[in-house]
């Protein structure tokens, strides 16, 4: 007998492939953003903390804020002066290395940077960042800690032991010295006794004036620092 058509093996893990519509929703969101905002600024992200970047999207709710694949931002804005959606674009897109985003607004250049340079934020931090200062833990009772927590900070490799009940650190450790390059132990050292090394902050690498169409770059020390980086894949999604 024929096979009947309906007799098909259908693999529950197969799914239907939604990112070639998310990235073109994208690009169409940026060129639609082009098109409405007087300035667009390239912003280049140190530190990256999502709990941070709500505060930033806050303040500036009434302008555009996108963090996306750069190479799907790049492809919206143009990657030469033959595709570019609008004059000198292109140059705007070199800017797209690291952590950076896209800030389209109609507040004037001034006003950018003044906030930008304002805004800056300690946090813990994390395991590849360097240590901005030495610490040292001095030998004896760690009060703030439970009993409970005694094996932990041994794992985490610190000279601890229980006595009558109070975690001791048996002598003076050295967590890190300035400049080292944390690893994750450190790092959780660092947070449980309350050291901050980390600064979240965003710099303004350069801005594109829609009217005139003209490019300019306005931080040399952040062009570096994102030339230095891997591309950032980032989210598919544009932040709001």
């Amino acid at each position: 007998m024929p096979k009947s058509k309906r007799d098909k093996k259908v693999s529950l893990t197969k799914t239907a492939k939604k990112g070639l519509q998310v990235k073109q929703n994208l690009i169409e969101e940026l060129r639609k953003c082009v098109d409405t905002y007087k300035y667009l600024f390239v912003l280049s992200v140190e530190n990256m903390r999502n709990n941070k970047l709500k505060d930033v999207r806050s303040a500036w709710k009434h302008s555009r804020l996108f963090f996306g694949k750069n190479k799907v931002m790049i492809l919206a804005l143009g990657k030469g002066p033959c595709d570019e959606y609008k004059d000198n674009l292109h140059k705007l897109s070199k800017c797209l290395k690291g952590e950076v985003g896209l800030l389209f607004t109609n507040r004037s250049e001034k006003e950018v940077k003044e906030w930008f340079n304002q805004f800056k934020e300690t946090d813990f931090a994390r395991a590849g960042n360097k240590a901005t200062f030495g610490v040292v833990l001095d030998e004896g009772p760690l009060e703030q800690f439970t009993h409970s927590m005694e094996p932990q900070l041994r794992q985490l490799g610190l000279p601890t032991t229980l006595k009558k009940g109070v975690v001791t650190l048996l002598s003076d450790y050295e967590v890190c010295k300035d400049g080292d390059t944390l690893t994750p132990e450190q790092a959780r050292i660092l947070k449980l006794f309350g050291y901050q090394m980390a600064e979240f902050k965003v710099l303004i690498k350069s801005m594109w004036e829609a009217e005139t169409g003209a490019f300019q770059k306005l931080s040399e020390d952040a062009e570096k620092s994102g030339d230095e980086m891997d591309d950032a894949e980032g989210e598919d999604e544009a932040v709001e």
